[in-house]
């Protein structure tokens, strides 16, 4: 059993994956960390965890820990990322690992000088959901792909929200719009090119609330919109010569909606549908991450490098937001 500390009380942590590692065959959750050691003992009697640290050090320090969960603010992922790789134990972090694709770097260094798993927690990539388009579409299912179209969007203006707050990470490209990036490269193999993207940013807030994306992967193209400020919308569709897929709920898989990927022909005449029940993504991800981190086999799992390519993508978004024309990504 792989022993998690959770390094502060954020709520994904306690809505979402604490309960996720609890429910896991291969890990548990023996301690919980706070700059205030009353919310970290709140946290900890919630769920039975046997350790409450009223500070994130004194957590590393401690020997009843073997790997930390980090959903920290964005912009503190790098250094206590860095920190918990120093002290020996393995890192598992909420995404975005990092704000631009040289500040992963470091992490890769930190890694290979402690011989520690450090990985970003791209629940996606663990669920039978996209395992299954990656299938298909490696199988020619749908042909040759030109075109994957997508969207992922919800509303909050919240001011005291840390997405709508840049010093702590906070914009609509870190938050969500690594998602078609990732799903996309996860499904097909392939790497984007060149981008050309329109990006706005809140007056108020500063953040950036609406982007639109054209993307090259040389044989395809991936066009995607995210905003944090408009109605609620998910959705991946993977278009072909010979038909298309399209993927349901394809983020927040357990709590969107139906988790489904229609398979249609090229006439659209005939489909299948495949459903999935329950994926239990954030389970899933807890015990692949386990397992990579107690077998030594990360064939699995998020590697740095591929966050480092992920995060090229954005960066390279940010920068064609502020241009006409191409960018190399």
């Amino acid at each position: 059993m792989l022993r998690f500390g959770i390094l502060s009380t954020a709520r994904i942590g306690r809505d979402l994956v604490v309960p996720a590692m609890q429910d896991a065959e291969n890990c548990v959750v023996t301690a919980v960390a706070s700059r205030d050691l009353e919310k970290a003992r709140a946290m900890a009697d919630r769920f039975s965890v046997p350790h409450a640290f009223g500070s994130y050090e004194e957590m590393l320090a401690s020997d009843v820990i073997d790997a930390v969960y980090i959903p920290l603010p964005t912009a503190q992922h790098v250094e206590w990322s860095v920190k918990a790789a120093d002290a020996g134990k393995h890192v598992l972090c909420e995404k975005p690992i990092a704000l631009k694709a040289a500040d992963i770097d470091p992490l890769i260094a930190a890694r290979e000088r402690n011989g520690v798993l450090i990985s970003e927690a791209f629940m996606v990539t663990y669920t039978p959901v996209w395992r299954k388009v990656r299938s298909l579409l490696a199988e020619g299912a749908i042909g040759t792909l030109r075109h994957v179209q997508g969207v992922f969007t919800y509303f909050n203006r919240d001011p005291g929200n840390m997405r709508n707050i840049p010093a702590l990470g906070g914009g609509g490209l870190p938050d969500i719009g690594v998602y078609p990036a990732i799903s996309t490269r996860f499904a097909t193999g392939a790497e984007p090119k060149r981008v050309q993207a329109v990006v706005e940013r809140d007056p108020e807030f500063g953040t950036d609330i609406y982007s639109s994306v054209k993307a090259d992967f040389g044989g395809f193209e991936l066009s995607f919109y995210i905003s944090t400020q408009m109605a609620n919308r998910q959705s991946m569709v993977f278009h072909g010569t010979e038909g298309f897929i399209e993927v349901r709920s394809p983020f927040n898989a357990d709590r969107w909606g139906p988790e489904e990927v229609e398979l249609s022909n090229q006439s659209h005449n005939q489909s299948q549908i495949f459903r999935f029940q329950d994926s239990r993504q954030y389970r899933r991800e807890a015990e692949a991450f386990a397992k990579a981190a107690l077998s030594g086999d990360r064939s699995e799992i998020v590697s740095l490098e591929s966050s480092w390519a992920n995060q090229r993508f954005i960066d390279a978004i940010y920068r064609a937001g502020e241009r006409d024309g191409w960018e190399s990504v």
